[in-house]
């Protein structure tokens, strides 16, 4: 069963089983609802074939003790929804964010209030409005040199070890002397990534922060799901091997057309199938994983990508426990994930907070959705940190990753008004 909106209708989340029917909503609820997204007070969520606005804080999942904030989450989120629930608290639904790893606590709260809606319609033919000042600073963490070391670095690991795969990412630091209008930038990315998952998610000040310090928003526009559950259905869609779009239809198709050919890319999409699939194994009954991957693209990068569907042995697994025993996938950590994960902290001159993170929601039935926390950001009242990576794997070369990477900045870049020609992240 699905988990139910605040007037008691069930939903079954993305991916229902055929047969199953959903309450058709106004299109114009939907787009209310981002209208009315207020940052520092609601979640946002919004996928392909729904949307959803959470506001306030009903109760909070506690941070775990210890050096990792993921053990024992999903106990700790079926206690506090249990809790709600007991309370007559009808909105038995947590939602929020979980970081790359457990050095920072998930953010996750039970709502005060939800809505949900079908799927975001714009009009094609409306202008998008820009919501950064035209006077910024940009900074690179790191420099464009030193990423290029790092992917070296890399690649003499793989080299010398066992190491078959990393993930490394940059950061782009925003500072604009006027206030950054998030509202404007999540309908702009809304509006930009119609196939994927927008989100926007009320964080804690970081611990480094000055006293006084205001709200902080991760927010962005992900086309990755890494986990939904309705029932016993599951389904996983990662993504691996990337390539940049070209405004030249001819060049954009030769693009794909080299990109599904690629060895590189066709070998790094497969160690994150195999990771993912032998990590829902264990849950599933049935599993169904395509023999090869299909194309997919957003507005600027082309994706391989593998759908990969199964039935639970339990209904007590729920969507949570699923995302986390999947997380991180190859994708954007890499392989082996304890090796991989030691080179990105070597590496990487920038702990990642909840970028490569997941974001998304679980309801007491277990039913929930997770998408992968990529082409984001964190930003509070005047700044914005950005983050891209690329999968460096055998056959990388460190000016291609980096050209992945710039590729990737494009879809909050161009969101914020700064995608134009001349931008160069």
């Amino acid at each position: 069963m699905g988990s139910k909106d605040s007037h008691g209708v069930a939903l079954p989340v993305d991916g229902a089983a055929p047969g199953v029917k959903t309450e058709q909503e106004p299109e114009s609820l939907a787009t209310r609802l981002l209208r009315d997204y207020d940052a520092g007070s609601s979640f946002f969520f919004a996928s392909p074939k729904r949307t959803m606005l959470a506001r306030g804080v009903f109760a909070t999942v506690p941070h775990a003790g210890g050096t990792n904030s993921m053990e024992g989450l999903p106990a700790r989120v079926a206690a506090v929804l249990d809790a709600s629930r007991e309370a007559a608290h009808d909105i038995p639904v947590a939602v929020g964010a979980v970081p790359f790893d457990g050095r920072v606590a998930a953010q996750l709260v039970v709502p005060m209030t939800m809505q949900r809606a079908g799927p975001l319609v714009f009009d094609a033919a409306a202008p998008a409005q820009l919501p950064l000042a035209a006077k910024y600073t940009m900074r690179p963490v790191p420099e464009p040199a030193a990423y290029l070391d790092g992917v070296a670095t890399a690649l003499k690991l793989m080299q010398d070890g066992p190491l078959r795969k990393v993930v490394l990412s940059r950061a782009l630091h925003l500072d604009t002397a006027t206030p950054i209008d998030l509202r404007q930038l999540l309908h702009n990315l809304a509006r930009r990534n119609p196939h994927g998952y927008t989100f926007a998610v009320d964080l804690p000040p970081r611990e480094d922060a000055a006293p006084g310090a205001g709200r902080r928003t991760l927010i962005g526009a992900s086309p990755e799901l890494l986990v939904s559950r309705s029932g016993l259905q599951v389904i996983a869609n990662p993504l691996a091997g990337s390539a940049a779009r070209s405004p030249d239809p001819v060049e954009d198709q030769a693009r794909a057309t080299r990109l599904m050919a690629s060895p590189k890319d066709l070998h790094e999409h497969a160690v994150v199938i195999d990771a993912v699939a032998e990590a829902l194994r264990p849950y599933c009954k049935t599993l169904d994983v395509p023999r090869g991957p299909s194309l997919v693209s957003t507005q600027t990068m082309w994706h391989l990508s593998s759908r990969i569907q199964g039935e639970l042995k339990d209904p007590s697994i729920t969507s949570l426990t699923l995302a986390l025993a999947m997380h991180p996938t190859p994708a954007v950590c890499g392989h082996p994930t304890e090796l991989a994960h030691e080179a990105i902290g070597h590496i990487e001159p920038f702990q990642r907070g909840y970028y490569t993170g997941t974001v998304g929601w679980c309801d007491a039935n277990g039913d929930g959705q997770w998408a992968v926390t990529i082409r984001c950001a964190e930003a509070d009242e005047h700044t914005l940190r950005l983050f891209a990576g690329a999968g460096v794997v055998v056959g990388s070369t460190p000016e291609a990753e980096l050209a992945e990477t710039e590729a990737k900045f494009r879809t909050m870049l161009q969101a914020m008004g700064l995608g134009g020609a001349g931008v160069q992240p």
